[in-house]
């Protein structure tokens, strides 16, 4: 009887990771990382066939406290980490700043997602009580994309009251680690920025201008939606390791 429920639990837990991948991918997120929600439905459902089947008690005791000691390790650093991306989401930087850089995110045509319009929309909040703060706006164009994202930014700060004199374009990235490498040549040395992104995001980018030696740097953290957030914390969570890693 205990094996039925512990098998139904991952199987419920195999349904929601497919439905909500299949979510992801029809809402259109601009990648194919709904791909990783069908590989953790395929892994639950492997655990609820070895708990129905009565599996694991034929696995050898060295192979349960590997895979038991695998799972442990994996979920207290996806913990830590979590807590990591969290303690970022309140983030709202310093007034007067004298540069801020808007991270790039998917565009569609000519027109923001709704990712990098929650950006682009902190951004305007800023800047329209710090009048001296100038914007890069930061992305280059994808292979989906018609138009370089830094144009579609800069476009729709204007189209919001943003002088033009106030914004930069940087058109180059394809990444995070670029925008900010390519934002910090279009500054002064020693000028103060702040990196508006959405929350979720800020974490692994302050990181990455720790690593890149850029001073006087200050978090602003945008919204998000919060359908999309356990995609987008899984994500970081996988370009945090690799970040770790390399």
């Amino acid at each position: 009887m205990k094996k039925n429920i512990v098998s139904k639990i991952w199987i419920v837990l195999a349904l929601l990771s497919g439905i909500y991948g299949f979510f992801i991918l029809a809402l259109g997120s601009g990648t194919k990382f709904f791909l990783i929600w069908f590989c953790i439905a395929i892994i639950f459902s492997g655990f609820a066939a070895i708990s129905y089947f009565h599996l694991w008690s034929k696995l050898h005791k060295i192979v349960k406290i590997l895979l038991i000691s695998f799972i442990i390790f994996s979920l207290i650093c996806f913990l830590i980490i979590q807590a990591l991306i969290f303690s970022r989401f309140s983030d709202q930087g310093m007034d007067k700043l004298n540069y801020l850089i808007v991270l790039g995110a998917q565009v569609y045509e000519d027109k923001p997602s709704v990712v990098l319009k929650f950006r682009l929309d902190k951004a305007i909040e800023y800047l329209r009580d710090n009048p001296e703060t100038k914007c890069i706006v930061s992305g280059g164009q994808g292979e989906n994309e018609s138009k370089p994202e830094a144009e579609v930014m800069a476009q729709y700060l204007i189209e919001n009251g943003i002088s033009t004199n106030r914004i930069i374009q940087e058109n180059q990235s394809m990444t995070t680690e670029e925008n900010l490498k390519n934002s910090i040549k279009l500054m002064e040395e020693q000028a103060s920025v702040g990196i508006v992104t959405n929350n979720f995001h800020l974490f692994r980018a302050l990181q990455l201008a720790k690593r890149l030696n850029i001073k006087n740097v200050y978090g602003i953290a945008a919204s998000s939606t919060f359908f999309y957030l356990p995609n987008n914390l899984l994500r970081e969570f996988l370009a945090y390791l690799k970040f770790l890693l390399l």
